[in-house]
């Protein structure tokens, strides 16, 4: 009798439980309907505290989240419906808004992934189909772009290095002339200044003339006469 009257407790628990998980639910999807996305992700996340499996709260979550433009946040409720849900045509959706996660984010490699992973579960979807090729086109422009960006950063690489080698020869050619002019004052006398060239001049012609007064003194003194003796 005990364990009949547990059962039926927990029975009824759980019935409380699905039917406050409604409730929430029904509650979001009347906040989302009125694009009052803020509230309607708040009454989704407490239907997930009454039934965490809840599928359907979490996929209205990530609608919800995604409205909101918190579109990493949105890829993760995607993501866990996408990989755990059992339900083909749920999973396919699952796949789709996770793509347009993904896109909304520029995380165009992702994205592509997310689209193909729907069209192999519902080849049908047109639209999955035109969003895979819209993501495919931003793809290719993103890495077009990438590989400029790489061919842009080589080229400065390339003139940077260029440049250094152009300065280090510059700087050897410097010092091997600063070297050679160090040699020619080493090997080659002192040269005079022409100031210091004429004061030498002049000093030795002042040296001169001296020489040439003292000189014509002597003279006008006379010789001295030799007498020589009649004896």
């Amino acid at each position: 009798m005990k364990y009949i009257l547990l059962i039926l407790f927990l029975s009824f628990v759980k019935f409380s439980f699905a039917q406050e998980e409604k409730k929430y639910i029904r509650e979001g999807n009347k906040h989302y309907d009125n694009e009052k996305y803020t509230e309607a992700t708040e009454s989704y996340k407490k239907a997930l505290e009454k039934n965490q499996a809840s599928e359907k709260a979490t996929f209205n979550l990530g609608d919800a989240l995604y409205k909101e433009q918190k579109f990493a946040e949105a890829a993760e409720e995607f993501k866990k419906v996408a990989e755990q849900s059992t339900n083909k045509e749920l999973r396919a959706s699952a796949f789709h808004n996770l793509g347009n996660s993904f896109l909304e984010a520029q995380k165009y490699q992702e994205s592509v992934d997310a689209y193909k992973n729907a069209l192999r579960l519902n080849p049908k979807d047109d639209e999955t189909r035109y969003n895979l090729a819209y993501a495919q086109k931003k793809l290719k422009e993103q890495q077009q772009n990438e590989d400029k960006d790489k061919d842009k950063e080589k080229d400065k690489e390339d003139e940077n290095k260029d440049e250094e080698k152009q300065e280090n020869k510059d700087e050897q050619k410097n010092e091997e002339k600063k070297q050679d002019q160090q040699k020619e004052q080493q090997q080659k006398p002192s040269q005079l200044s022409k100031e210091e060239a004429q004061r030498m001049l002049d000093a030795l012609n002042q040296k001169e003339k001296e020489v040439q007064a003292k000189m014509k003194k002597e003279k006008e003194k006379g010789q001295k006469v030799k007498i020589e003796k009649d004896w």
